[in-house]
Formats: structure tokens, C-alpha cells, sequence
């Protein structure tokens, strides 16, 4: 299966920001209704949103929707749960798996496919519970901004173990690998480059981005490089040659999970 490498926030009361997202590369681009909206704004977001969605695009389109306890979420999943033009919905500060169960099976049970933000230590602390709690779910991934607020976390070593749970729970609820979270300053493409080479060694796959410049750095990031391609290739001509474990001539031992890996690798490859 070929997954997003990068998703584009966009917020929902500019659609002319929104109709220039869809034409810039973008794997996923998300209409944010949420925390880029003001709340004198929430209601031109919807309907704004609503009427560009309500026919196809070409390219996938998520929408997320006002916290799910608040006094929006439900005008939002009435507006767009249903369009022609959503591919999914991201359900933000998800802290039981009682909430995704409710969205999935309520008044929108035809919804698409629903994402889960975890963005609180209550959230972290439930992340498989959540991960495993409808059919309907098909990706959970982490809110930086609000759980370094909620941690009191200052430095961002901080996040790792709330990141390692995010991924070790969607591999546990067979969900695929997390995107990362967005990197909040859109000028320092070098630490973007530094941050996402991170986040790949901690399991995540793509990320998130709230600017067009950022989107060539995490797919070069999360692409394999040449070297990885060849050792990959390697790997599967001595697989494909010999079954079972082995040591090739260079004196790596290669078992099942390292094949695995490989045509992991080079089935990204292909996206190159």
C-alpha cells in the first residue's frame, strides 16, 4: 500500500488559499476548521468548506473538525462528513476511544475514514485503546503544539517518549506508521531536514506541513537514499536466491524482518 508522505494544513476561511493547496504537490491537504480559524470565523470556515467540497479533487482532502466536546464539532461533521469531496476527517485532542466509536457510528455513519489527533497526556496515556476502537479509524498521530504545552515539556528531546508510544501503538492496532507532526518554523528548512531525519529513525512516515516550501524537505527526508536503495536491492537478489537466514559476503545476516525492511525500502523507491 502506497501512503501520504506529506499532508498540507490550509485554513478553512481562505478557500483561496485552500484552491492553491490543491494544485501544489501536496500527497493530502487538510482544511483545518480548528485552531487556524478564529471563532468569529468558525461558521464562514464550514460553509466556505462545505461548498468546495461538495463535488470531487484532485488530490486527497481531509478535513479537521472543532474539538469533538466543543460547541462546533457537530455543525462541522453535519457540513462535510458526507461531501463527495472529503477523504477524511481528523478528529483533534481524541482522549478516549468513546469519542472516535461515536463519530464513527452516529448520525455520519457513512463518514470516510477517520484520523485521531492525540494532543494531551490523557490521549498519549489511551493511545492503543484509541488506536484499536473502530474499523473506521485508520491513523492516529501526534499534536505537538498542545502536548508540549500540557507536558511542560521546554526541550524537545521532551516529546520522544510520547512519540515512540504513537508509533508503537498504531503498529499494535495495525494501523500504518504516524506522520509527524508539524515543524513550526516555515524559514528553517535545515532544521525541518534535521527534525524529520529524527522523527524517520523513531518510526514516523511522511509528515505534516503548514507551508508549499516544506513539502520537497520531508519527502526527500523520508524517500531512501541511493545507499539505502542498493543495500535494499541487495538484500532481496540474496533472499530471492537463498531462503531462510543467511550472512551476505559482506557479513550482514539478513532473517525475514530484514527482507521485510528492504521491500519496505524499495517499494519507496518507486516513488523516487
Amino acid at each position: 500500500m502506497t501512503y501520504p508522505l506529506t499532508w498540507l494544513y490550509v485554513p478553512g476561511d481562505r478557500p483561496h488559499v485552500v484552491a492553491k493547496a490543491l494544485l501544489c504537490g501536496a500527497d493530502v491537504v487538510v482544511i483545518d476548521l480548528e485552531d487556524a480559524v478564529a471563532p468569529d470565523r468558525k461558521d464562514y470556515a464550514r460553509a466556505a468548506t462545505a461548498e468546495l467540497l461538495s463535488d470531487p479533487q484532485p488530490v486527497p482532502v481531509h478535513v479537521r473538525v472543532n474539538t469533538l466536546d466543543g460547541p462546533w464539532a457537530a455543525a462541522d461533521l453535519e457540513a462535510v462528513a458526507c461531501l463527495r469531496g472529503v477523504a477524511g476527517l481528523r478528529l483533534p485532542k481524541v482522549v478516549s476511544p468513546e469519542q472516535v466509536i461515536r463519530v464513527a457510528e452516529g448520525a455520519h455513519a457513512t463518514a470516510p475514514a477517520l484520523y485521531a489527533l492525540l494532543e494531551t497526556a490523557l490521549g498519549i496515556e489511551r493511545a492503543h485503546a484509541i488506536a484499536s476502537a473502530h474499523p473506521a479509524l485508520r491513523g492516529i498521530s501526534l499534536g505537538e503544539s498542545d502536548l508540549r504545552a500540557d507536558l511542560g515539556v521546554r526541550d524537545d528531546t521532551g516529546l520522544d517518549w510520547s512519540r515512540s508510544r504513537i508509533v508503537v501503538a498504531a503498529r499494535a492496532a495495525g494501523l500504518p506508521p504516524p506522520a509527524q507532526s508539524v515543524y513550526p518554523d516555515i524559514r528553517d528548512l535545515d532544521g525541518l531536514a534535521a527534525s524529520c531525519a529524527r522523527g524517520r529513525t523513531l518510526g514516523f512516515l511522511g509528515r505534516t506541513a503548514i507551508h508549499p516550501r516544506q513539502l520537497p524537505v520531508i519527502k526527500r527526508a523520508y524517500l531512501p537514499t541511493p545507499r539505502e536503495i542498493e543495500q535494499a536491492e541487495t538484500i532481496v537478489k540474496a533472499a530471492a536466491a537463498q531462503q531462510g537466514a543467511q550472512a551476505l559476503p559482506d557479513g550482514r545476516f539478513i532473517d525475514a524482518a530484514v527482507v521485510a525492511a528492504a521491500r519496505r525500502t524499495l517499494s519507496l523507491a518507486r516513488r523516487l
